[in-house]
């Protein structure tokens, strides 16, 4: 696939050839050097150098010298994304909006650390200049060293600037790649030909009969993004609900959302942390989405946050990403943190159910929706290149490549179980263990 002419005035001339025309290490011999087996692409340079099968359907030109120091000074998902954001690497056989099937065959790259002796032989070649780090991509947060200037690690004030960081994008980009319902959460599909509006409206459902809502009740929305579950919880349901996020942005397109549907009196949002949400007690309480971002350490203040909001009999549905593995390392990798989520953190569902029951509730019910969600984050990709231009013009093209290398990849590891989406069912039990709660759900499945 060729550059639109916009890409490849982000990306500038080729870099010319080091002063002098000295001779050194091509492109192709350090991809040769930290690569090991037959490659499954095909890797092209801005010297002319080239290796790799000549008929691959998925190729990676490095444009320019600074493309090859990305990639050596920050070897990994980090190196390349730089590049990639940045105009200096080029994906070719895939749309920038939907970069899945050229992850899925990087992902059986094979790496290797080249051994000392060749490595110094490498960077005497091609110049310690090239051991130098660009500056990087203005799309990249601060690593994390960094960022304890602006607090602690999930501090009030550092979690609203990592909220700000993803969701204060532009509310008509999110327009465009999630769809008429304004929904950045896990849908949920009867079948793959589901539309996306028809799974989301689904995992609404869902998520209304699994906390039996009714009429005249109150629902407490903990990280209510735009309003999604609040508006249609008002709707459908007749619930009193109000919604609570750190993003100015997304509270503000709620409010107007509230007004132009006639739900004003039912639903509300409020620009709030989940820690200053109303004292009341809510017949019920869903977070979708929202334990991703406050911490695993600060899971028991959490819960017991929420069930201290719930009355007794009350029910919590906590609807969340989630390691695959108990033992897995909560933080997340340097793509993610540094540009999509900053101080995200994921625990696997033991951990997460343990913690449910001992801030104080019985958990009655979860279930995994993994698959459910490599099929919406399909969808938005497709979104996405039907979007193209009228994104890249909204956010700009570095921002852009990485919602699309970003959801494609996400899709690629809830597809391979390297995450999953659970959803657990609990409730805030009253005096000698009341709860209300029936021998049987009284929710479809």
């Amino acid at each position: 696939m060729s550059l639109t002419d916009r890409e490849q005035g982000a990306a500038g001339a080729p870099a010319s050839p080091p002063a002098g025309g000295r001779p050194g290490p091509t492109v192709a011999d350090v991809v040769r050097a930290v690569t090991t087996g037959d490659l499954p692409i095909r890797v092209t340079g801005y010297d002319g150098s080239a290796i790799g099968p000549a008929d691959a359907g998925i190729t990676l030109d490095v444009r320019s010298e600074r493309g090859l120091s990305y990639l050596l000074t920050a070897p990994g998902d980090l190196g390349m994304v730089r590049a990639y954001v940045s105009g200096d690497l080029e994906l070719g056989g895939v749309h920038p909006g939907d970069p899945y099937e050229a992850l899925s065959v990087l992902s059986d790259l094979r790496l290797r650390i080249p051994p000392v002796a060749e490595a110094l032989a490498l960077a005497r070649g091609l110049g310690w200049e090239r051991l130098r780090p660009p500056p990087a991509p203005p799309q990249e947060a601060l690593p994390r060293w960094r960022r304890v200037m602006g607090g602690l690690r999930h501090s009030r004030g550092r979690d609203s600037t990592a909220i700000s960081h993803h969701y204060d994008v532009s509310n008509a980009f999110y327009e465009k790649v999630l769809g008429d319902s304004m929904t950045y959460t896990c849908a949920v599909y009867r079948s793959p030909t589901d539309t996306l509006e028809q799974a989301q409206a689904a995992k609404y459902d869902l998520v209304a009969g699994k906390l039996a809502l009714q009429p005249g009740m109150r629902l407490l929305d903990v990280g209510c993004g735009w309003g999604g579950m609040v508006r249609h919880a008002a709707r459908e349901y007749g619930v009193r609900a109000i919604g609570v996020t750190l993003s100015r942005a997304q509270a503000q397109w709620a409010r107007a959302a509230i007004e132009r549907e006639g739900l004003t009196g039912l639903a509300e949002v409020r620009h709030l942390d989940y820690r200053d949400a109303p004292r009341e007690q809510f017949d019920a309480v869903s977070s979708i989405g929202l334990t991703e971002h406050i911490g695993v350490r600060n899971y028991p203040a959490y819960f017991r946050a929420l069930r201290d909001r719930l009355r007794p009999g009350g029910r919590l549905l906590n609807h969340c990403i989630t390691r695959a593995d108990n033992r897995a390392p909560h933080r997340s990798g340097a793509f993610i943190d540094r540009y999509v989520f900053p101080d995200g953190e994921l625990a696997g569902p033991g951990r997460l159910i343990g913690e449910v029951h001992d801030a104080g509730f019985e958990v009655h019910h979860e279930e995994n929706l993994r698959q459910h969600y490599a099929l919406t984050l399909a969808a938005w990709c497709r979104n996405l290149v039907a979007n193209w231009d009228f994104c890249v013009d909204e956010v700009g093209l570095g921002t852009a490549r990485v919602w699309g290398l970003y959801m494609a990849g996400s899709r690629l590891a809830f597809e391979r179980n390297g995450i999953q989406l659970h959803q657990v069912l609990a409730t805030r039990n009253g005096p000698a263990g009341g709860n209300g709660y029936p021998l049987r759900p009284d929710w479809t499945p």
